[in-house]
């Protein structure tokens, strides 16, 4: 186990000051502040230090640099039942705690004429809830309820060009994630270890994976790119063996997209990214609740329940414009599928990842001649999933029916500055 090595400090700082986010999913809309200004986008358009987070192959076309920065992250969380026949029907807001701070850093080094090497440190994705009056207190909770879910990668890559048009990418994945719930004692009956469901500490899981990418000049203004993520297997939550399915397992999905960037004016370049995250490949994301109250599966088994999510696609749009010589001006928009299906709202209280439309502003000062100023906002639009069937009627495993309605509405802003040597 990494507890006790001499990495756990780094990540700790890293992630203290951090907490989980949701934007595609629980993943990041996009990794560096000047990615997050144009949509998210970077497939085919490597722009700093956290290129290789995105696809590993642009670290070729980037020049030595290294990247440092802070974006503060704002959600607003709120769940609604309707109809229950346990008398739980109200407002819930999940705001216990309404900002978070998520720190990047990225770093370049061209090795010789061909070979580029470099690390991405970002948070992959996220999710938090805190609700002060707990949504589960007519079935038996007491407490607060909420989670919280901070997934850290740290990505070492290399970049290797087979001509001055081509090249081809490598990193190296390694997560790291924190997982803490309270508040869900109601499910104890339905769990296969009651006494690691919930309130329990912060626990702590790492894997590795790779991302792999290809980027390719077509023509002087046409810019391609594709790039695949395998699906980590990461250590188990033991503390929550109780919740999460198959013993606490909570891996990261595969993920994988094409982009192109175009050159269609002097000081325009338009960008697109088309993605896939499959989040059906992770049992304690995609198991639906009825594995519970149909199968007769409880929480924690091999096909225990996890939160229904489907897989989804985003597109990301976006283009830049040099203002002036110093000065690079950006926006985009980024669209990504409901991963959340109408019937599996009720679990999804605590991971109302529902927005699904994203604009965003962005711009580049350069300070001086290594050195610049970046700044990105995004503002995710609210969106509210609205249940059908969603919680099982009867007495346990049911939970006296009715629905559950989520909503999410996100607000951010990114600062980073970056130097060339």
């Amino acid at each position: 186990m990494l507890r006790n090595s001499m990495l756990v400090p780094l990540l700790v700082v890293l992630l203290g000051s951090t907490t989980a986010f949701a934007t595609d999913g629980y993943f990041s809309l996009g990794y560096g502040v000047k990615s997050q200004g144009i949509g998210g986008v970077g497939i085919a358009l490597p722009q700093d230090g956290l290129a290789a987070a995105t696809n590993p192959a642009g670290t070729a076309f980037v020049p030595d640099r290294a990247d440092v920065g802070l974006t503060w992250f704002s959600p607003d969380r709120s769940a609604q039942i309707i109809g229950n026949a346990f008398g739980s029907d109200a407002t819930y807001d999940g705001n216990g705690q309404s900002n978070f701070f998520i720190p990047e850093f990225g770093f370049i080094k061209k090795i010789n004429e061909t070979i580029s090497a470099g690390v991405a440190v970002y948070g992959n994705g996220g999710m938090n809830t805190q609700y002060a009056s707990n949504p589960y207190a007519r079935f038996g909770s007491t407490g607060t309820a909420g989670i919280n879910l901070e997934q850290l990668f740290v990505s070492p890559s290399v970049a290797y060009k087979l001509n001055e048009q081509n090249s081809l990418g490598l990193a190296v994945n390694f997560a790291y994630q924190l997982f803490s719930a309270q508040g869900l004692g109601a499910f104890a009956g339905a769990s296969a270890s009651p006494a690691n469901l919930t309130s329990n500490a912060t626990d702590t899981s790492t894997g590795w994976g790779v991302r792999l990418g290809w980027t390719g000049q077509v023509t002087p203004d046409l810019t391609l790119g594709t790039t695949w993520a395998s699906k980590i297997n990461t250590s188990k939550f033991s503390d929550y063996s109780g919740l999460f399915a198959n013993g606490g397992s909570f891996d990261i999905p595969e993920n994988y997209g094409v982009g192109l960037a175009y050159k269609f004016a002097p000081v325009w370049t338009f960008a697109a990214d088309v993605s896939r995250i499959n989040y059906s490949g992770v049992s304690s994301v995609a198991n639906p609740l009825s594995n519970l109250t149909v199968l007769g599966n409880p929480l924690g088994s091999a096909n225990g329940p996890g939160f229904g999510w489907n897989d989804i696609t985003v597109v990301k749009l976006g283009v830049s414009y040099d203002y002036a010589t110093n000065v690079t001006l950006r926006a985009g928009y980024n669209h990504s599928g409901q991963a959340i299906p109408n019937d599996q709202t009720f679990f999804n209280i605590l991971a109302p990842a529902t927005v699904q439309d994203h604009l965003t502003f962005g711009g580049t000062w350069k300070t001086s001649t290594s050195g610049e100023l970046s700044v990105a906002y995004t503002h995710g639009f609210k969106n509210t999933v609205i249940g059908v069937n969603s919680i099982p009627p009867g007495n346990p495993p049911g939970f006296g029916g009715g629905n559950a309605n989520i909503s999410l509405e996100e607000n951010s802003l990114g600062v980073a500055y970056g130097w060339k040597f």
